[in-house]
């Protein structure tokens, strides 16, 4: 009996002990935030510069001559 319970209390330990030192969870996090910081700064910049592309491109769409009819 007491060889079960130190061979389950070792086993135990060693299952911690591999757990404890694995971090590829931790790196899953960093880098699911990063991507999210990363979507939202782009959807911020496409807010705030296409008012000013949407104007640019309707001032060259006006300024050019009309298409001659066929």
């Amino acid at each position: 009996m007491m060889q079960l319970y130190v061979k389950a209390s070792t086993s135990l330990a060693n299952i911690r002990d591999r757990l404890s030192r694995d971090d590829s969870g931790a790196s899953l996090v960093e880098y699911s935030v990063l991507i999210g910081l990363i979507t939202v700064a782009t959807i911020a910049m496409i807010i705030l510069v296409g008012g000013k592309v949407l104007a640019a491109w309707t001032a060259l769409n006006a300024a050019m001559p009309a298409a001659p009819a066929p």
